[in-house]
């Protein structure tokens, strides 16, 4: 029969032998890094020209160019990795909603359907990164929402 809580350490934490709890961390750990190292990059521009990745209809009602909305994208990126590093219940959603985000870009826009595949089964993994933090997030235990 399986058990409703995780199994604990002796300090009441959740303990590394819980297969569940090591892929909770797995995901915590990926995506809060990922989406912080993309972030940067898009005002280093060292993994590709990210500016090519933009619909042409959104970059047509965003202000300004291509290159400076992939600034802000780079922002709100970093937002998200840092939020999934501090509360993983709340920045596991927002991960999940901004890829479904970059997935309708890449649908509606240049045409890189691989990517936007891809993008699916990283969002299929945020979303249970927020399912795995509502159970093993630190701030569980002060009863805090996120």
């Amino acid at each position: 029969m399986l058990s409703s809580t995780p199994a604990t350490g002796s300090t009441g934490e959740a303990a590394l032998s819980d297969p569940a709890y090591r892929a909770f961390l797995l995901l915590r750990v990926v995506f809060a890094a990922a989406p912080i190292l993309f972030g940067l990059d898009k005002f280093a521009g060292l993994l590709t020209d990210w500016p090519r990745y933009l619909a042409p209809w959104i970059d047509g009602i965003v202000p300004g160019t291509a290159e400076q909305a992939m600034y802000a994208v780079g922002v709100i990126e970093i937002v998200a990795g840092i939020t999934v590093a501090l509360l993983p219940r709340f920045g596991g959603w927002i991960v999940a909603a901004w890829l479904a985000g970059i997935i309708l870009n890449l649908l509606t826009g240049p045409g890189l359907y691989d990517v936007a595949l891809r993008d699916f089964g990283l969002l299929a993994a945020a979303v249970a990164l927020a399912l795995l933090a509502s159970r093993y997030s630190p701030a569980r235990r002060d009863r805090s929402p996120y």
